[in-house]
């Protein structure tokens, strides 16, 4: 006659901060995942609207300061940033290219510092067109 009262659920674990684990309610959720990579321009792209925020923010100094803090040359950084010269359209499609899916990525910064050297964003749409893009 002392039968105890089960209950049934369904649980899973989710990660927390600094390698903590939260017990959740429910079936774990499925996540789907994309297959290839991110190309590589597009994270430099990304980075250097994220750095041009910082310093825009005065969380950081200058560039000299997120070359010291990326362990990395001011050159490296202004190479970096000069991405943020380009016409804004061409920015977007760096941000939105296709994954890569094997091999080597079609598109490298060094592709893009000629192009974006050159003041005239109508010019550079052209160059982006004829000869990276192409």
């Amino acid at each position: 006659m002392n039968e105890g009262i089960q209950f049934q659920t369904r649980v899973h674990f989710r990660a927390g901060r600094k390698g903590r684990k939260h017990l959740r309610r429910g079936a774990t959720p499925t996540v789907e995942v994309a297959h290839g990579r991110v190309p590589r321009i597009s994270r430099l792209m990304a980075l250097a609207i994220r750095f041009e925020t910082l310093v825009r923010s005065g969380q950081v100094a200058d560039y000299a300061e997120l070359a010291r803090l990326g362990r990395v040359t001011r050159a490296r950084i202004t190479q970096i940033m000069n991405l943020r010269l380009l016409a804004p359209d061409i920015q977007e499609e760096l941000l939105f290219l296709p994954r890569t899916e094997g091999g080597r990525d079609r598109i490298h910064l060094r592709h893009l510092q000629r192009i974006a050297a050159v003041p005239n964003w109508r010019k550079q749409r052209k160059l982006w067109k004829d000869g990276v893009k192409a």
